[in-house]
C-alpha cells in the first residue's frame, strides 16, 4: 500500500470517499471471470478462513457479512451452508452481489449505521472491510457486533496489523481515491476483549511487505 499517511478526514467525508471509490473500482478489483481479485487473493484463502466457522456453527446458522462487496467469494462460500446476509456501502457492489450470489441476501448500507435486533446472528464475518471504516467509529462497531450476536456466537474478521490512516489516489490504477483507517492489532484485540469476546484464534496474514491480522472471537455463552 502506498497511500499518503496521517490523512485527517471527518468520518462522514471518509465514508463518502470509500463509497465513491468502490462504486468506481469494483470492476478493477473483481474483474468478471477472474479467479483472484486485483490484490491476488484467491478463493482457496477465503475458503480456509470461512472454514474456521465450519466446526463451530451448524448448517442453517444465521451469518452476517459486513463489507460483502460483490459477494465473491465470501458470501458465496457462506451461503452454501448458512443463511447469509451481506451489507455493503457501495450500491454498485450490492447490485453485482445480488446478480452473482442468488442464494444470499444483500442490502446497501453503512456497517456503522445499520440496525439489527440483539442476538440476531450466530456469526458475523468481515474480511478486509473494517480497514475502510474510520477508526473513530470502529470501537463502537465492535460493541454493536457483540450485541448482534447470540450468546456464544462468533466474530471472524481480517483487520489491520499496524496502526494506519491514509488516502491513495488512483488506487488500482483507476481514477478514484481510496481510504484506509485501522488501529494496531493489539488495540483491536483489546476492543474485542472489552466488548465481551474471548479470542479463539489470532494470526498474521502477510501481504506484500506488511499484512493484516485475522481474529476469530467468541461472544460469552452467558450473554
Amino acid at each position: 500500500m502506498t497511500a499518503r499517511p496521517r490523512t485527517r478526514l471527518s468520518p462522514d467525508r471518509a465514508t463518502a470517499l470509500v463509497q465513491r471509490g468502490w462504486d468506481r473500482l469494483t470492476w478493477r478489483y473483481r474483474p468478471r471471470g477472474r479467479a483472484r481479485d486485483a490484490l491476488g487473493h484467491g478463493t482457496e484463502e477465503y475458503r480456509a478462513w470461512v472454514g474456521l466457522l465450519g466446526s463451530r456453527l451448524p448448517a442453517g446458522a444465521r451469518v452476517l457479512e459486513l463489507g460483502s462487496g460483490t459477494g465473491e467469494p465470501t458470501a458465496r462460500l457462506l451461503a452454501r451452508r448458512y443463511h447469509a446476509l451481506g451489507v455493503d456501502l457501495s450500491p454498485v457492489m450490492v447490485r453485482r452481489a445480488r446478480a452473482r450470489v442468488r442464494n444470499a441476501r444483500f442490502v446497501q448500507g453503512d456497517m456503522t449505521q445499520v440496525r439489527f435486533e440483539p442476538a440476531s446472528f450466530d456469526a458475523v464475518v468481515s474480511l478486509y472491510a473494517m480497514i475502510h471504516v474510520p477508526r473513530r467509529r470502529q470501537r463502537a462497531l465492535v460493541g454493536r457486533i457483540a450485541r448482534w450476536l447470540r450468546p456464544g456466537g462468533y466474530f471472524l474478521a481480517i483487520v489491520g496489523h499496524d496502526a494506519y490512516e491514509g488516502v491513495e489516489a488512483r488506487w488500482l490504477g483507476g481514477l478514484a481515491l481510496m481510504y484506509w483507517s485501522h488501529p494496531a492489532a493489539a488495540t483491536f484485540r483489546r476492543w474485542l476483549v472489552e466488548s465481551g469476546f474471548t479470542i479463539e484464534e489470532q494470526r498474521f496474514v502477510p501481504e506484500g511487505r506488511s499484512g493484516h491480522e485475522l481474529f476469530l472471537a467468541r461472544r460469552s455463552p452467558r450473554g
